[in-house]
């Protein structure tokens, strides 16, 4: 049984690795996005003499273009343990202790994912219902909403595989240690 649920968890866990790591890369292309559009804003102002232009709406475009790069990064930072801790502490404690931290630490945070994600959609459904658009560009502000929702969707499923994770670390057994090299044959000369 506890083979069965450590394969079932490793083969979950490469999927979850996947989708985190799919929608860092989409949080990634949104800040080489960010990127692009403030640099054609910097040239186009400085080239105003030669005719160019900043661009219309580039505030607007980079904050839904950050939101979005931090909700697609908030999978990944949370799978790979990339939130903030306290080593210096941590290092003297025991094993034990230190996977009930992070059991404790995965189900704060994956209720925090949940919240945010829940208090998100009930935002964007506010921003779809009252028609409310960006400023100069009047794109609808529920779109950068839904966008971010792919992140904070991934941040959910990688939160819930984390603490399913976390418990079955805690109450598994240590591995068995083996006395000398295991995968040397031993032969008896007789």
């Amino acid at each position: 049984m506890l083979l069965e649920s450590q394969t079932l968890l490793a083969r979950t866990g490469r999927g979850v690795e996947k989708l985190a790591l799919y929608v860092a890369i989409l949080g990634g292309l949104g800040l080489v996005f960010i990127t692009l559009i403030t640099l054609a804003n910097v040239v186009g102002r400085a080239l105003v003499p030669f005719g160019l232009t900043s661009v219309r709406g580039q505030i607007e475009l980079v904050q839904a273009g950050t939101a979005f790069a931090i909700c697609a990064f908030l999978p990944w930072a949370h799978l790979k343990r990339g939130h903030a801790s306290v080593a210096i502490f941590t290092d003297m404690l025991g094993v034990r202790t230190n996977r009930v931290i992070d059991l404790v630490g995965d189900v704060v945070l994956f209720a925090l994912a949940w919240l945010i994600t829940w208090q998100h959609t009930l935002g964007m459904f506010d921003k779809q219902a009252f028609g409310e658009t960006t400023f100069l560009l009047r794109l609808p502000l529920w779109w950068a909403y839904a966008a971010c929702l792919i992140g904070l969707g991934a941040w959910i499923i990688v939160g819930l595989w984390a603490s399913i994770n976390s418990a079955h670390q805690m109450f598994a057994r240590p591995p068995v240690k083996l006395k000398g090299n295991p995968s040397k044959k031993h032969t008896d000369k007789t």
